[in-house]
């Protein structure tokens, strides 16, 4: 047991069923979620947290430098935080800019964009453009976090399965050929990954 773990915008999500112990939350008042909260006002106290995760919910947080100075109070030291997001790559931009619902906005000055509303705003490319280009900004207005890794991912699979919103385009027995293509294209991921897994770490 590293200590307490909270997800964030956990929506109708299944990570109970990974982590039972861990807290689930969302915006939204959900039946399935133990809190509604905002990351920009965690119901924590200073030091309470081990792992705060999050899965496609970054790049949702319009002002997520808010979400960066709260996250920095309620995690311990050594706290992680743990976010599965959008990569931004050449395949990558195809899908999302023009097969996806969301914007994807790779050019984007500064980290804020407008929101009206829980899930009304999101920038697809936030997470490239917070931890890769402007990674010097990061590290200089965040001193308490470094960015432990990240590692690009999921080329075919998520986009395969239909993803959150279509029926899935193959049947679930081709699931571990298509991950074993993939596989053996780790070294493009530069070129082709959908996603990232990115991990910070609060050392002090």
């Amino acid at each position: 047991d590293n200590g307490k773990m909270v997800e964030l915008g956990s929506g109708g999500g299944f990570i109970k069923d990974i982590y039972p112990q861990i807290i689930t939350s969302d915006i939204l008042s959900l039946p399935n979620c133990d809190l509604q909260a905002s990351a920009y006002q965690l119901p924590f106290s200073d030091n309470e947290l081990a792992t705060i995760l999050m899965v496609n919910t970054f790049h949702h947080l319009g002002q997520c430098e808010r979400f960066f100075q709260e996250a920095s109070r309620v995690l311990k030291k050594d706290g992680k935080i743990i976010m599965l997001e959008p990569a931004n790559s050449k395949w990558s931009r195809l899908i999302y800019k023009h097969l996806h619902h969301e914007p994807f906005d790779e050019k984007m000055i500064g980290w804020n964009f407008p929101s009206t509303g829980p899930l009304s705003g999101a920038n697809g490319a936030l997470p490239w453009i917070v931890f890769t280009r402007d990674r010097k900004k990061f590290q200089t207005n965040f001193p308490d976090f470094t960015i432990q890794s990240i590692k690009l991912h999921t080329p075919f699979c998520y986009l395969l399965s239909g993803g959150l919103s279509y029926n899935s385009l193959l049947p679930s027995w081709m699931y571990k050929p298509i991950k074993l293509i993939e596989w053996f294209l780790t070294p493009f991921n530069n070129k082709i990954a959908m996603f990232q897994t990115i991990e910070l770490i609060k050392h002090r």
